[in-house]
């Protein structure tokens, strides 16, 4: 369906003009002459652009634009009037009004603002659409498990997304789906329209943290040549996900305690105490209690990240979700790589329910991926299955690296491994660091840091 416009104005002639300029561009126009009639045409259908008088016969502009906002947030209304005044323009735009024309009108500067304002409604549409598909992606039932243990998460995530509390602390091993969690809590609470910035506080050096967090003023340092604003600038209204945070530098650990304190900061070189809104999910795989003890973690950091605590558990002790999982991850994958794989064997099943599964839901989805890949028939074989990084060198017919006489250069290593990470997934980074079992903020840190 084409652009379409309603005009809402009591002069014949402006609106037999204005009809004539937008059907001479292919725009399907609704015309009509008060506000009872355009309250009628909003409901019978929507508009890409409305077109509003500022002084109508039964009503005002105002009105009506009061009414339009309460039923569609997204399309675009100007206003038009030939009784301009500082305080009307300030009102309409108050409601929302996208510009304030003036008559007479000069048609092309009318034509550049309806042009402008068009793709402003293109545009707000395509977010609400991006915003509707990621609410539906991150609902609390795009975690799978009916394990008892997993309803009880269920139950805590839905609590936690649903309270005001600022902090939130994820625990659990590697590979548990503490980044699915997080972005579930934060999409399901009133913050989803703001944004969810996660970064990994092991995936850059202290200094480059510092001021992905916090930004920086310019000339704060050599290479500031401009002032940039932080992930908690940023993501004002809205959460920060601080993944491996108990691997966070020492230095860091303060200032972020600091900032949990009074939820204020200043940026790296700067003097101006800033003041934010966001809510903090703080993950660690860690033993955070023995970091403490071992003079790693600050005990009082931990006081004020633990507010309130999610354990994630591991998918050992989940059950028959390894079953849930494994068919989920096969149709998933079956379908991305256009395989005939009908079902998975049942000696396949019994391989991967007896295993540890020491990566967790992580390595799951990896070792699901890899047997959709090898699979020749129908169905998915035990012999299909990989388990473990000794097996899968096995399987791979690779022999185990043996450290030279003379040494080798371990930064050309690393170089060498990531190079054929890309090739083998068609520079696809994502790809390439589950290969090197990287997250992929840690993969794209090696390569910055190689020069890649």
């Amino acid at each position: 369906m084409g652009v379409r416009i309603l005009i809402i104005e009591d002069e014949k002639l402006i609106r037999w003009s204005l009809r004539q300029k937008f059907e001479g561009r292919k725009f399907t126009v609704t015309e009509v002459e008060c506000g009872s009639e355009a309250m009628d045409a909003l409901e019978q259908g929507t508009f890409d652009l409305i077109m509003l008088d500022y002084k109508l016969p039964d009503t005002t502009g105002l009105d009506i634009l009061s009414k339009i906002r309460e039923t569609d947030s997204d399309v675009v209304v100007i206003m038009m009037t030939a009784y301009s005044s500082i305080e009307s323009a300030v009102d309409a735009m108050k409601l929302g009004a996208y510009d304030y024309l003036t008559k007479p009108f000069d048609m092309d500067q009318l034509l550049r603002t309806v042009d402008k304002a068009l793709e402003t409604t293109k545009l707000r549409r395509e977010v609400r659409e991006l915003r509707r598909h990621v609410s539906h992606e991150y609902g609390v039932d795009s975690i799978i498990g009916q394990d008892a243990c997993m309803l009880e998460l269920y139950d805590i995530i839905n609590r936690v997304a649903e309270s005001g509390a600022s902090t939130v602390f994820l625990r659990g091993e590697s590979g548990t789906g503490k980044d699915l969690v997080a972005r579930v809590i934060h999409y399901n609470s009133d913050r989803a329209p703001k944004p969810f910035m996660n970064i990994t506080c092991t995936a850059l050096s202290e200094s480059l943290l510092e001021s992905e967090l916090f930004g920086h003023e310019r000339g704060a340092f050599t290479d500031a040549k401009t002032q940039k604003k932080g992930l908690f600038e940023l993501a004002d209204g809205g959460t920060i996900f601080l993944d491996e945070v108990g691997d966070m530098p020492p230095n860091l650990q303060a200032k972020l305690l600091r900032f949990l304190e009074d939820r204020m900061f200043r940026r790296v070189g700067g003097s101006q105490e800033i003041s934010v809104d966001v809510r903090i999910i703080a993950a660690t795989n860690r033993d955070i209690e023995k970091a403490i003890n071992d003079g790693q973690f600050r005990s009082d950091l931990l006081y004020r990240l633990n507010v309130i605590s999610v354990n994630l558990p591991p998918l050992r002790s989940r059950g028959k979700d390894i079953v849930l999982l494994t068919q989920y991850f096969v149709d998933r994958f079956v379908k991305e790589f256009r395989k005939p794989i009908t079902h998975v064997s049942d000696e396949a099943f019994t391989k991967l329910t007896s295993y540890a599964w020491p990566g967790n839901v992580r390595e799951l989805r990896n070792v699901c991926e890899r047997a959709v890949l090898l699979s020749k028939g129908e169905a998915i074989l035990d012999n299909d299955i990989v388990l473990g990084r000794i097996e899968a060198q096995e399987a791979l017919g690779q022999s185990s690296l043996t450290l030279p006489e003379k040494g080798i250069d371990l930064r050309d290593l690393e170089g060498q491994l990531i190079r054929q990470a890309l090739e083998r997934t068609g520079n696809n980074q994502t790809k390439a660091a589950k290969l090197l079992y990287l997250t992929r903020d840690a993969f794209r840190y090696r390569l910055e840091k190689l020069g890649l």
